[in-house]
């Protein structure tokens, strides 16, 4: 398994629907300078991605490869569970502050993407493929594929994309990947 195609592909299914994919949508629509929102969702992704795939890399050191594989299985499975709860972001999440749009893209997605599902994702592909920049470089890959439409079609994106089919594929891909993770060894 090729662990940057597997993370491009994980996150962004997971992120279609999710709070910080609505975050970049309604930035697009306060702020309508696409260029600045992207280079701070873009700049925030690598490094909350590099963080949880450090995480990731060491949680894979520190505990014996039986328990990654039970941890992984069951942790994407739990991941599965929790895609198929829509995400819902009031606007009173968005940053309301004053300062550059980059500046307020960066750190709104940042501090939305901690403890988030992709952010999570993130942790255990770098644990189970200990390929930290390919984990990366795919989860970020995967973030900007979910993102960029977003803020570039901002609000009539959002009414076109089925959100709920979509949950359903994600939740289905990390149940599959949770189950592989099991059976595997």
């Amino acid at each position: 398994m090729n662990p940057f195609l597997i993370s491009v592909t994980v996150v962004a299914l997971a992120e279609i629907g999710d709070k910080t994919q609505l975050l970049s949508l309604l930035l697009a629509a306060r702020f309508r300078k696409p260029v600045p929102i992207i280079l701070g969702i873009f700049v925030a992704t690598i490094f909350n991605h590099a963080l949880a795939g450090l995480v990731g890399e060491w949680i894979s050191r520190a505990v014996g490869p039986n328990f990654i594989r039970w941890g992984v299985g069951i942790s994407f499975l739990v991941i599965a569970a929790w895609t198929l709860k829509p995400d819902k972001l009031d606007d009173d999440d968005a940053a309301k502050s004053h300062g550059s749009v980059f500046f307020i893209s960066l750190v709104s997605f940042f501090l939305a993407e901690m403890g988030d599902k992709t952010q999570i994702a993130t942790v255990l592909l770098a644990a189970k493929f200990h390929a930290l920049y390919a984990v990366v470089l795919g989860t970020t890959v995967g973030m900007m594929i979910a993102n960029v439409p977003a803020v570039l079609l901002g609000k009539v994106a959002a009414n076109r994309i089925p959100f709920k089919a979509v949950r359903y594929v994600a939740a289905g891909l990390f149940a599959a990947l949770g189950l592989l993770a099991l059976m595997a060894g």
